[in-house]
This record gives C-alpha cells, sequence and structure tokens, in this order.
C-alpha cells in the first residue's frame, strides 16, 4: 500500500505530538511491507532556527518530501497543509492521511482525485487560547467541517472528542488512541551538570509551552509549597513566546523554578528519568502524548481531571479539579508528604501504560481504515 502523511510539521522533530505520532505511525508502516511518505513544512522548528535539524530525504525508511511553506504565524500550517494535499492528490498513492483539523480544508483535493482520505482528529483544535476568536479558530473550525465531509474515515483520541462528532454532525468516527514505547530510565548526568538536579529532586512538566496546558496553575500552586525540591518547566513555544514571559513573571523571582526551553534526546530522556513527580494540569487535550512518556518511564504523574487526561491514567496517578490552583497545592502536598504512595504510582505507570497503549496494535488498528 501506498500512504501520504500530511499535517505534521516535520519528521523527525518532536516539536508536538503530532510530529511523534506520524513519525511512530509511519516508521511500523514501513516494517509492515508498506510505500510511507511524509510531505515536511520549510521552514524554521516551531520554538527557533536554533533547534533545527538537518534536511533528509529518508527517515527510518520513510521518504521524505517538502513543500513549499510562508514561514510566519498562521499561514505555515495553512501553506505547508494546501502543498502537501495537492502533491498527495496527483501523487502515487493509495490513501493520504490528513492530521488535525485546519489541514482538513484541504482533504476534497485527494478525495476529488480518487484517494482514499483518512483524518485524525488530535483535538479540536479550535478551541485552544491562542485561536479563540480569531481567523485561525474559525478556519480550523472550517476544516473540521470540511474533513467530516470529505474524509472517508475520521480516527479520534478520546471518547468525548468521539460524542462531540457524533451529536454536532451525526458523523461515527473511529477511537484508536495514541501509542507508546517501552523505554529505559537514563541517569541525571546532564542535568545534574547543567541544573544542579538529581534523581527525585524535582516536579517536572514538559510538553508545549501553550496556555491550554495550564503551566499557569502550577507555577502558582508550587509557590504555596514549603519544599526543597525544584519545579522544572521544560518546552518550547508554540508561537506563543508571550506565554513564557508571563510564567517567567509569574515565577518571581523564585530560584527553584526552573525555564529550560525546548528540549529533546539525552536531556529530555534524562528529566523523564529522574523525576519526582509529572504533572500535566491542562484544561484542554486530544491525548496528551507527555502523559504517556511521562508514564512509560515510570513516573507519578498528576494531571487535572478532565477526560482526556483520566482515559490514559485512570487510578494509576492523582487527579485535581481543573483549574483550580489551591486543589492542585493540597494534591502536590500529599505527594510530598506520601513518598510510599509515590513509589506506588511509579511502580504502577509503566507497565500499565505500555501494556495499554502498545504502538504496535494502534498501527494494526490503523491500517485497517486504509482499507476500502
Amino acid at each position: 500500500m501506498r500512504i501520504a502523511m500530511v499535517g505534521h510539521k516535520r519528521v523527525p522533530s518532536r516539536e508536538g505530538g503530532i510530529e511523534v505520532v506520524v513519525e511512530e505511525l509511519a516508521a511500523r508502516m514501513v516494517m509492515h511491507g508498506h510505500s510511507v511518505t511524509c510531505y515536511n513544512r520549510t521552514g524554521h522548528h516551531v520554538s527557533g532556527k536554533e533547534y533545527d535539524i538537518e534536511h533528509l530525504d529518508e527517515y527510518r525508511g520513510i521518504r521524505l518530501k517538502r513543500v513549499p511553506t510562508i514561514d510566519r504565524k498562521g499561514l505555515a500550517a495553512v501553506t505547508s497543509s494546501f502543498f502537501g494535499c495537492l502533491a498527495a492528490a496527483f501523487g502515487p498513492y493509495d490513501v493520504v492521511h490528513i492530521h488535525a483539523e485546519g489541514p482538513a480544508m484541504f482533504s476534497w483535493l485527494p478525495r476529488l482525485t480518487g484517494k482514499r482520505v483518512v483524518l485524525t482528529v488530535h483535538g479540536l483544535d479550535w478551541a485552544r487560547d491562542k485561536w479563540k476568536g480569531s481567523f485561525g479558530s474559525w478556519y480550523i473550525h472550517t476544516g473540521e467541517k470540511t474533513g467530516v465531509r470529505f474524509a472517508h474515515e475520521i480516527i479520534v483520541l478520546n471518547h468525548s472528542t468521539q460524542k462531540y462528532f457524533q451529536d454536532t454532525y451525526g458523523r461515527a468516527t473511529r477511537y484508536i488512541p495514541n501509542g507508546v514505547n517501552p523505554v529505559a530510565p537514563a541517569a541525571p548526568d546532564i542535568i545534574r551538570e547543567k541544573y544542579g538536579l538529581e534523581k527525585d529532586s524535582y516536579i517536572l512538566y514538559l510538553g508545549r509551552m501553550v496556555p491550554e496546558k495550564g503551566c499557569h496553575y502550577l507555577v502558582d500552586a508550587f509557590k504555596k509549597l514549603h519544599t526543597d525540591k525544584k519545579l522544572v518547566i521544560a518546552g518550547g513555544s508554540s508561537d506563543t513566546h508571550w506565554y513564557i514571559d508571563q510564567l517567567k513573571e509569574q515565577a518571581g523571582g523564585d530560584d527553584r523554578i526552573i525555564f529550560t526551553g525546548f528540549v529533546d534526546g539525552a536531556l529530555r530522556e534524562e528529566l523523564y528519568s529522574n523525576a519526582y513527580l509529572f504533572v500535566l494540569p491542562s484544561d484542554l487535550e486530544g491525548m496528551p502524548l507527555c502523559l504517556l512518556e511521562a508514564m512509560s518511564y515510570g513516573n507519578c504523574v498528576i494531571t487535572s481531571d478532565i477526560e482526556e487526561c483520566y482515559n490514559v491514567i485512570h487510578d494509576n496517578g492523582i487527579v485535581f479539579r481543573k483549574g483550580d490552583v489551591d486543589d492542585l497545592a493540597q494534591k502536590l502536598t500529599y505527594a510530598l508528604e506520601h513518598p510510599n504512595a509515590v513509589r506506588m504510582f511509579k511502580w504502577l505507570a509503566a507497565e500499565y501504560v505500555c501494556t495499554r497503549f502498545p504502538w504496535d496494535k494502534i498501527v494494526v488498528e490503523t491500517l485497517k481504515l486504509y482499507q476500502k
């Protein structure tokens, strides 16, 4: 089978969860004997050109093609998605798999040329804070409606989104979650040298720095704690440099709070491997890949009680009321004062999440939808 992937930024990349999902799906489909092409954006890494990597023509057996991109906020996704869908529409493919609602605006192009079109909705992106009340929100919402009309199959990552599509459009969707890989924890070498961090000496947030992830709740809650542990906030912006500046101002010179910027490779692995707690205080999610990854490293996790997070952890972590700083501070205090409970959740996390969300099973389920 010949498959094209469209709608991500770049592969390989960790600029967001979508990029990780596209890479994992594509590489495993290649292992199943299929031909997969990913249409990458041109331009710079979303967190800054210092994170740019070498342009490749092939990676893990995946063919990589670059499409024209206007590298400006609001235009990069639109232009790369249009040219990606156009190239896929007239390319030698059986299936075009579009990722996210904005790129689905152009799902009619491959449908017009007889391709089978599959859309993965990674979240209701029009509801994200950075797009509220803007042209971007209208555009993404219109992309959603276009995808409903032209995609042969729609994949969703949680049951609340599945209900939304059924109630709003009368459209049936397929629930196929994101996956995770088993990992080997890493010793705290780089983080010791760079930040003075040891195992279990810090609380970690690692993910995109956008308002809906709720890091402002975490900073306020942490400042209420009497602890020698650090708070490490790791991640790059997604056209939201203003939000990072706001968080740093909110931290108010508290030297226990460390902002690392975008992290990848061995540094990311060490941060995941040695945290005392991992916290994801989101208001809005699709299916948080950072939460899956944190648990795969054997972390005790604290998340907001939104369905998209609870669907991942169930009873294998700690939840607080969404947006409630005092409740989050209480749950953090409980975890700091009950290390045995934290150890129990750490012990449960990796085996549970890797058994429930294995990538190999998810790839097989996705390939079934590619069949006409």
